[in-house]
């Protein structure tokens, strides 16, 4: 397991852990550019507006954290490792990581997890189950966010995915100043 003092020290100085998906090798990255969801511009899309208000999914938060953990590495190759499973298992007891969920009929349907230190959150994967499930999981994590008052929201890299949410990429320093800033304030993402 990754020390998790270490963890976090290393999210508050811009930097992730990843496992290599075929021999597990923990590697250390601060990507430049950096791709961060500016929440006061986060965008959703019409169709997905439309599903929120059907009112197809409920959302739920740390219920099963493993279990979404656990379904974003359900992939060909996974930079999720056993070491990262136990390592974010670790920080969700201490109040560090979290994971926002959408159920449906009572199954998880989809979700994302991901880490909060100060007014940061640092988004780390998402899975989907059911048709748009992870999308309804984003949008319920920028709700929490911006009633929270978080002021920073890193997704690491910029997919076609998450562009569709307003997702762009900044210089490192840029975000390095963001992130200095964002730790320095005290914000809580569970009650």
């Amino acid at each position: 397991m990754i020390d998790p003092a270490l963890l976090l020290q290393a999210y508050a100085s811009g930097y992730f852990p990843m496992a290599d998906s075929k021999s597990g090798e923990i590697a250390w990255y601060s990507p430049d550019p950096r791709a961060v969801i500016p929440l006061e511009s986060f965008r959703i899309p019409r169709s997905l507006r439309q599903v929120i208000r059907k009112k197809i999914y409920q959302i739920n938060l740390d219920t099963v954290f493993e279990d979404v953990v656990r379904s974003c590495a359900k992939r060909e190759e996974t930079w999720i490792s056993e070491e990262i499973v136990d390592t974010y298992c670790e920080l969700n007891r201490m109040g560090y990581a979290h994971s926002v969920e959408t159920w449906k009929d009572n199954v998880l349907a989809g979700g994302l997890y991901g880490v909060a230190l100060g007014a940061a959150f640092f988004g780390e994967s998402m899975f989907s189950a059911s048709r748009d499930a992870s999308k309804v999981a984003l949008v319920a994590l920028v709700e929490r966010l911006l009633a929270r008052n978080f002021i920073l929201l890193d997704t690491q890299f910029l997919t076609p995915h998450l562009a569709r949410f307003g997702t762009r990429e900044i210089p490192k320093d840029a975000y390095l100043k963001r992130l200095k800033q964002a730790v320095k304030i005290h914000c809580s993402f569970r009650d």
